[in-house]
Order: structure tokens, then C-alpha cells, then sequence
């Protein structure tokens, strides 16, 4: 049935995590999934569609109270099992914020004993979701020890990295970004995969890196692609795992090019990309030919307007513009 499905048609985004969640599902009894409408109405945006109807008692409704969902998974993490949780929008995260980082993330180091969590969490923005079904989260969940936080930019590793994190004893914040739910295909899926903390190089340069993770990645290769047209060769790095972060990559890149841009959909104080610029800075000040800016979102609540959106996000051309600037130093 799966080389039917890889064969027959384009694996989207979200497609490749359905198919991720199914396997984990017939791999492992003890994998289950539960969130808000994720059986019978196959999840928000169908990433469980039917689920429910092959693994019978597996994929399960909860109340509305993420609170109570993370609290029962970590109890059934506990005692054995490997729960899948979808969070409707990551923003609504935030109401188990206490059950995730004070529970599931210190867990182990309290007690020895593991809680093998997934917590998947739509992230980023679209046109028209406006501030409180936009947010990216995964910032503040890297704030804290005893989590991983992973962030697949593409369709492969949104297969490959949702059965990694499914495997790993740890509680791990799965960020997939909503925008890329049907804007990514590709022709099957992944048969290898990059080890969960390893950055991986998008598009090889030698005049600046830039950094980006998530939806950034293909905004910053949309950039790189418009600069290379005046003879700029930008080397994209697609952080793909913020923690662990990939801190060699980066600097090996960074050797390269003597430039760094890092670029995030998050808001900009404490965000991704400073934390990349202040490792670069201490541990490698030496390889830069000039000071390393990043790009973020504007400082403000996510505006509905598509417009308004359009404007509040980093996009390709945001990026050239200080990707030349960058180059004029």
C-alpha cells in the first residue's frame, strides 16, 4: 500500500506527515494520537484524515483543554506508550505551556524515567489568521532543557523527522509550518534521512550564508535564486533542528563566506537568529568579513489583512534587499 501511495501521485507536506503518523502507528502499539476533532474530522487541516478508521481506538478526540491533553500524554508516556498529540494551532501550545516545560521537559531529570512526547504544532502564518493562529513558538520551547524542538522545512523531512521524533525518549515540539502544507511536493517519499540536530546545506555559495529554518528556507532560496542573477552565489543553510542546533554547519558555512544573514519568521528579541549570531559571534568572530544582521518579523501582534501579513513576515525580495546590503559591507 505505501509504494501505491509514493508512486501514484505528488507527496504534499501534508501529506508526508500523515503517512509519517501512520507508520509510526502500524510500526508501534504503543503509538497513539489524540487532539481536538483529529478522529472522525481528520484534524484542522486533515494531517490525521483516516486515521481513526484503520487504527480503531488509536486515534482518539479530546475535550478542549490542551492543558488536559499534554497532562494525560505525559502520564501515558510514563507507563509505556508513545503519544502523538496535535495541538490545533501551536499558538493554543501555550495553555499546556506548564505541562510541557515544567512536566514533560524535566521529567527525566527528576525521576529517570522517560516521556517519549510528540506535540506537533501548526505553525507560522497564512493570509487572513491574524495573531492568535499565526505565531511561531519554537523559541520559547528551545528556551528550555529536556525538550527538542524540530522545525522540517521540507516534504522528506517532514516524513522522516516526525518517525525521529516519535522514536526519540525525549518530549519533542514538532513546529510544521502551515504554509507549507500543500505549497510543497514532492515525487515520493524519502527512502534516508539526516540525523535529527544536523543542518543541511540547501544551495552551496561562496559570497554570504544565510541562515533559515521552516518557510524561511524557501524564501531565502527564492532570494539566493534573484541574486544570483547579478553573480552573487548565496549559500543557504536550512537549520532544520533548533534544538540541538547544528552550531558546526553554520560555522563551516560562515568560513566560506565571511557573511552571515540569519533569517526567522519569529519575533526578533531572543529569538533563533540571534541565538545563531551570538554563537557565531563567540566561537567563530574571527571568520567574519562583516557584522551579521538577521531579519525576523515585525515586533508586532501578526496583523489578518493579507496585505498587512504580507508586509509583517520576512519574504524573498526582504531577504535580497539585506542579503545586498549585507554584501555592500
Amino acid at each position: 500500500m505505501a509504494a501505491t501511495r509514493n508512486s501514484s501521485m505528488a507527496v504534499t507536506y501534508l501529506k508526508a506527515l500523515r503517512e509519517a503518523q501512520r507508520k509510526a502507528l502500524q510500526d508501534d502499539p504503543a503509538v497513539y494520537i489524540y487532539g481536538q476533532d483529529v478522529a472522525g474530522f481528520g484534524g484542522a487541516f486533515k494531517a490525521t484524515e483516516g486515521l481513526s478508521d484503520e487504527f480503531p481506538g488509536r486515534v482518539t478526540d479530546s475535550p478542549i483543554s490542551e492543558d488536559a491533553m499534554i497532562g494525560s500524554a505525559i502520564g501515558a508516556a510514563i507507563e509505556g506508550m508513545r503519544p502523538i498529540i496535535e495541538m490545533q494551532f501551536a499558538d493554543f501550545s501555550s495553555i499546556a505551556f506548564n505541562q510541557i516545560v515544567n512536566q514533560a521537559g524535566t521529567h527525566y531529570w527528576r525521576t529517570g524515567v522517560p516521556c517519549p512526547i510528540t506535540v506537533r504544532l501548526p505553525s507560522g502564518g497564512n493570509e487572513g489568521s491574524g495573531p492568535f493562529h499565526s505565531q511561531c513558538l519554537e523559541s520559547i520551547y528551545a528556551h528550555f532543557p529536556g525538550l527538542i524542538v524540530l522545525t522540517p522545512a521540507t516534504v522528506e523531512d517532514a516524513y522522516t523527522m516526525m518517525l525521529d521524533a516519535v522514536a526519540i525518549d525525549d518530549p519533542v515540539i514538532f513546529c510544521e509550518h502551515k504554509f507549507l502544507y500543500y505549497h510543497l511536493k514532492a515525487e515520493s517519499l524519502p527512502t534516508k534521512n539526516l540525523p535529527i540536530g544536523m543542518a543541511r546545506i540547501a544551495r552551496p555559495g561562496r559570497h554570504a550564508t544565510i541562515v533559515a529554518y521552516s518557510a524561511m528556507v524557501h524564501e531565502a532560496l527564492k532570494a539566493a535564486q534573484d541574486l544570483a542573477a547579478s553573480g552573487w552565489e548565496i549559500e543557504v543553510v536550512d537549520l532544520r533542528s533548533i534544538k540541538p542546533i547544528d552550531t558546526d554547519t553554520v560555522l563551516a558555512s560562515v568560513a566560506r563566506t565571511g557573511r552571515l544573514l540569519c533569517v526567522s519568521e519569529g519575533f526578533p528579541f531572543g529569538g533563533v537568529a540571534a541565538e545563531v549570531i551570538s554563537r557565531v559571534v563567540s566561537e567563530g568572530f574571527h571568520l567574519l568579513d562583516a557584522p551579521p544582521q538577521r531579519l525576523n518579523s515585525k515586533d508586532t501582534p501578526i496583523p489578518y489583512h493579507p496585505n498587512l501579513w504580507k508586509s509583517h513576515r520576512p519574504t524573498w525580495q526582504g531577504i535580497a534587499d539585506a542579503t545586498r546590503a549585507l554584501l555592500a559591507q
